[in-house]
């Protein structure tokens, strides 16, 4: 049976706005691939969007959409980051952080108007945004001596491995990322050549 291992996410940042009343939401999406891009992502938009009210974002990650979270940051309970999940979801991304930076202006819109301006906002960044598919992987080290080389190139090859970290001495190791659903196949292959992996 084929592992399905592909998602969906967006290629580039993206931004929207909403107006009601004075108030102005900007969102800001962003391609994300873990909880610390998310949280250096967050850090830097409070000081950039320092004078501003609320700071409300979610993000989704990885092929299952876990881990996720959504944060009102001071808006009422519900009222801003379910509303931004709610738009990630509905256009099935992942991998994926959205901000709405809002400027209150000084008339309050209530729970309902808060709802539509952070749905609003997001699904308006959403629609500018580029979405790419992306393929789930893991990242494997291979470990072996340097005349194993030429077969673990010839693997690379044959699998079509995006490589990384080379070091090519008298013991050679390289990481190399494996799709999912190639996975058991680059395992039987390298336990065949003799390579260990971690």
């Amino acid at each position: 049976m084929a592992t399905k291992d592909t998602y969906k996410s967006i290629a580039a940042p993206a931004e929207g706005l909403f107006k009601d009343n004075g108030s102005r939401f900007i969102a800001l999406a962003f391609p994300v691939e873990s909880e610390a891009e998310v949280k250096e992502t967050v850090q830097r938009l409070k000081k950039e969007y320092h004078d501003a009210r609320h700071h409300c974002y979610a993000y989704r990650l990885g092929l299952d959409g876990e881990p996720w979270r959504a944060n009102d940051d001071g808006e009422p309970s519900g009222s801003a980051g379910r509303p931004i999940l709610g738009q990630i979801d509905s256009a099935g991304l992942s991998d994926i952080l959205v901000v709405v930076v809002r400027y209150f202006g000084g008339i309050k819109l209530g729970i309902p108007g808060l709802i539509r301006a952070y749905k609003t906002s997001t699904a308006d960044a959403l629609a500018n945004a580029r979405v790419t598919e992306k393929v789930a992987g893991r990242w494997y080290t291979l470990h072996f001596p340097y005349e194993d080389l030429p077969a673990v190139m010839k693997l690379a090859k044959d699998m079509d491995l995006p490589q990384r970290a080379q070091s090519f001495l008298a013991e050679c190791s390289l990481e190399v990322r494996v799709r999912l659903s190639a996975e058991q196949d680059f395992l039987e292959r390298t336990k065949k050549i003799g390579i260990f992996t971690d």
